[in-house]
């Protein structure tokens, strides 16, 4: 299972109207017309500088404000993945965690804070938790690229919709509890020639050099914290089925489903970085997600079966009340 990083390869943020008139089509695109969004395109100027500089802060984080640049002021995330190590392919790859039509659909609710947040506050939560480190500045020019570079892979797209490919697919749900034990031969099988047998990745140079790398580690202490949504086994196990190993897509998997529930089991019982207070996450928690693997909860199953499975029980005793 390799992702790769960096301009040349991709890991496993999820994630994010134009302001040019007709900047939208008006039906979503199906999945036979994914957007092939090109920069290159653009015209010389601000606006295009702005779009760049986005897709290099989503491209090459960890060299432009990763923990290892030689400016300590720009040191806002706190491992050396990029953003496209969750959002391949620079985030337009389809049923890869794209952010093609994620402009358009905030401010949007969100049941982790209980409120409406807003776009800035969407990238900022990934910031603090999948690239574990701290918020941008509101109206810095990091966050301003951004948006920007959201807004320009959104262009086509109708405000309020997502089209088709956008998050991952859904696996259908295990009968059985998802095994770890299983879930290591097939990381050591499908997964560990790239991300190393100790899940520590492969780096493009060395420790130090803000070049982060080739294929993201998968735990430890340079990999995405306890509160990302990666770290949950619903939504790792969907994008590891649609996009590993680094390659495959949605259209042919390569991992059969209980593989990748297995996998996504053992890489989620590793070690990694702490987050603090995340029994406040999810206030409300009758809308706390079945696979949340952190309590408090609001009924009396298992710590184990919300990290684990079987999650249909759950669902089944939610809908009863």
């Amino acid at each position: 299972m390799g992702i790769k990083s960096g301009g040349a390869v991709v890991l496993a943020l999820t994630a994010a109207i134009a302001l040019c008139p007709g900047a939208f089509a008006q039906k979503a695109p199906g999945p036979s017309e994914w957007p092939q969004p090109d920069v290159s395109k653009l015209p010389a100027g601000a606006w295009k500088d702005a779009v760049l500089y986005g897709r290099k802060l989503i491209v090459e984080t960890y060299g432009v404000v990763g923990p290892e640049v030689s400016n300590k002021a720009m040191r806002f995330a706190g491992n050396n993945l990029s953003c496209q190590s969750c959002h391949l392919n620079a985030g337009t790859q389809q049923f890869g965690l794209p952010f093609i039509g994620v402009f358009g659909v905030y401010p949007a609710y969100m049941t982790r804070e209980d409120r409406v947040r807003t776009l800035e506050e969407r990238i900022n939560g990934c910031f603090e938790r999948s690239m574990n480190g701290k918020a941008l500045p509101i109206g810095g020019e990091e966050m301003k690229a951004l948006v920007a570079y959201f807004q320009f892979v959104s262009s086509g797209v109708p405000v309020g919709t997502s089209p088709e490919g956008r998050g991952t697919p859904s696996l259908p749900l295990m009968a059985r509890a998802a095994d770890p034990q299983r879930g290591s031969e097939v990381y050591k099988n499908s997964c560990a020639s790239c991300h190393q047998s100790d899940g520590q990745g492969q780096r493009n140079g060395i420790k130090g050099d803000a070049k982060g790398y080739q294929y993201p580690p998968l735990w430890g202490p340079d990999s995405f914290n306890e509160g990302a949504g990666m770290h949950r086994l619903i939504s790792s196990a969907g994008f590891i089925h649609a996009n590993m190993p680094f390659g495959t897509t949605f259209k042919a998997p390569v991992l059969s489903e209980d593989d990748a529930w297995d996998v996504a089991a053992y890489v989620n019982s590793q070690p990694r970085p702490k987050r603090a207070k995340l029994d406040l996450d999810y206030p409300d928690r009758a809308r706390k997600p079945v696979d949340a693997p952190f309590p408090p909860f609001a009924d009396k199953f298992s710590l184990t079966q919300h990290r684990l499975g079987p999650y249909q029980p759950i669902i089944d005793a939610q809908r009863a009340h």
